[in-house]
């Protein structure tokens, strides 16, 4: 599947916030890239323009490309609940982002690597989907033969915060998916709202 491989500084100035992590040229040139991005006049964007530009930045923070975030978009509008926060719960139970969120990879980029290169069990078995929903009760762990990767041990060490819908144990490296999170405890700026607006129209 296509994925996007491009600079990430350039896809953070454009929506001017840190979406892959700290980033040192978003600090220096907090403005768009291009010879137009430091311009004075900034045109009024059209109600479209804003809404097309929340959904590209939640595609580029959670690495999903449009036919996948669409087919979310569709199980987060068919259940009962709030459709924008339904979305944000299926994108978060992702388990590429469970295995960034215990901290066992740098970056959801890194994540999805380490899950396609079959170093993560979910409940004693192999998988290899970055994609794969996880729901509640479900165990995520690093297989035994990849503890020892220096780019896990490194990344478990750095960790500070934890998130209160993973129970995470650090001495198997496993972390159980407690529950789908409230919009309160998912720190990503997001305006759901206006992803749910444009597909509605």
């Amino acid at each position: 599947m296509a994925r996007y491989t491009g600079p990430k500084s350039k896809v953070a100035r454009r929506f001017r916030e840190a979406i892959f992590g700290k980033d040192k040229a978003l600090e220096k040139k907090n403005y768009g890239p291009g010879q137009h991005g430091n311009s004075r006049r900034k045109p009024k964007k059209s109600e479209y323009a804003v809404q097309l530009a929340e959904k590209q930045k939640a595609k580029y923070t959670y690495g999903v490309l449009e036919k996948q975030f669409r087919n979310t978009f569709k199980r987060a509008a068919a259940k009962k609940g709030i459709t924008g926060e339904n979305l944000l719960k299926f994108l978060e139970a992702r388990l590429d982002n469970a295995v960034y969120r215990m901290g066992i990879a740098p970056t959801r980029r890194g994540a999805r690597q380490l899950v396609s290169h079959c170093h993560i069990l979910v409940n004693g078995e192999v998988v290899n989907i970055p994609s794969y929903q996880l729901r509640p009760g479900d165990v995520v762990a690093v297989r035994e033969r990849s503890k020892s990767l220096e780019v896990i041990t490194n990344s478990v060490s750095k960790v500070n915060n934890r998130f209160s819908w993973i129970d995470w144990n650090g001495n198997d490296l496993s972390g159980k998916f407690l529950t789908y999170p409230e919009r309160s405890e998912i720190p990503e700026n997001i305006k759901e709202q206006l992803i749910v607006e444009l597909y509605s129209k």
